[in-house]
């Protein structure tokens, strides 16, 4: 994965880590395209290579993928990468990505603890909303599928912020806390977020570069399931030839 300041062309490993070096420096050619066709210009002086894979994948290929050439420029391969605010790493399980969110997240809890006293209920929840929620929320749906100890992390900051709201101990259940303020956990966001993004894509096919992805399933026998509307799952296949679902 090749990213910019402002951009971002994805890349992939091989199987065979050998045969992924020389790839990724003949692939030059192609980015150069993609950046034309997309009406960017390529800046390798601030621009980060990433390798994405299992793994197995990143084992191979650490020692013979150290550095890209891009435009004849050596970028060295990163372990992470920010792109608009999102730490990607390297298996895509956004653990450090997490990690930054409940950093800032606990930063601004803090404060509104020391001031809390001060606040009506109405102002310190919009507090949390504006300083906290918005950061949690924030490419929520990128979340998804995601191991359950990145989720975690998120919901335990999501608690305490409840706890600071309503003044409640650091060791009261926060179930009914968030009822109360009527927020939903960590993982229904995530979903929620995905479901109303793929019901507008839907309903009115904007923008175009997700709604041609969406097609719906078709069964080739009559299951009770067939009158449901369904999304296909389609697979994809990389410039080296991974199957990607």
């Amino acid at each position: 994965m090749l990213t910019t300041h402002s951009s971002i062309s994805p890349c992939a490993l091989t199987t065979q880590p050998p045969d992924s070096h020389r790839s990724l420096h003949a692939h030059p050619t192609s980015d150069h395209m993609w950046y034309m066709q997309n009406g960017l210009q390529l800046n390798p002086d601030k621009s980060e290579a990433l390798l994405v894979g299992t793994s197995q994948q990143l084992k191979q290929a650490r020692p013979a993928v150290a550095s890209v050439t891009i435009a004849g420029v050596d970028l060295p391969v990163n372990e992470q990468m920010k792109v608009l605010g999102v730490v990607l790493d390297q298996r895509l399980t956004f653990e450090k990505h997490a990690t930054t969110v409940v950093k800032s997240c606990n930063y601004h809890a803090q404060a509104i603890r020391y001031i809390r006293h001060l606040l009506t209920l109405d102002l310190a929840q919009t507090l949390a909303c504006s300083l906290i929620l918005s950061r949690i929320d924030y490419c929520n749906a990128l979340l998804h599928g995601s191991p359950a100890s990145t989720i975690n992390k998120l919901q335990r900051v999501q608690n305490n912020a409840a706890r600071v709201i309503l003044q409640s101990t650091r060791r009261s259940d926060a179930k009914p806390l968030l009822r109360s303020l009527h927020w939903l956990p960590i993982k229904q966001r995530i979903v929620y977020k995905t479901t109303v993004l793929t019901f507008k894509v839907r309903t009115t096919a904007i923008p175009a570069y997700l709604s041609c992805h969406l097609q719906t399933r078709h069964s080739s026998r009559h299951l009770r399931s067939s009158g449901t509307l369904l999304l296909s799952r389609s697979s994809s296949r990389t410039d080296f030839s991974i199957v990607r679902h």
